[in-house]
């Protein structure tokens, strides 16, 4: 097997499991915990931010999962492609996505708390 076939075997074994980590926090079974989610203060002291920032940063984290497999299926099939490469981008790719989900949803829970504090008398 060749190392540029581990790699997207790699690829797509990451992608998944970024995606299936994720599905539970979409479908907000993933309670407020010190382990598992979007874990900052805000949301770890209110379930009323926990579950929509987890939902919206799960969404991100699928994002991130498909673009992973996206990316190192069409990569793959470049031909002359070096591995160094097609590693650097596909990753390149992910940690991007990842990166901009997780800034996105730093600003999510900011206006979630914002918006509990306005309606808040």
């Amino acid at each position: 097997m060749s190392p540029t076939t581990i790699l997207l075997i790699l690829f797509l074994v990451g992608g998944g499991v970024l995606i299936g980590t994720s599905i539970p926090l979409v479908l907000g079974r993933i309670g407020p915990n010190p382990w598992y989610g979007f874990r900052v203060r805000r949301a770890l002291e209110d379930p009323a931010v926990w579950y929509p920032v987890n939902a919206y940063s799960g969404r991100w984290l699928i994002g991130a999962g498909v673009a992973e497999i996206v990316v190192a299926t069409a990569l793959y099939f470049v031909p002359d492609l070096e591995i160094a490469v097609y590693a650097a981008i596909v990753g390149g790719v992910t940690v991007a996505v990842l990166v901009i989900g997780f800034v996105q949803s730093l600003r999510y829970v900011h206006r979630l708390t914002k918006e509990k504090e306005t309606a808040t008398p």
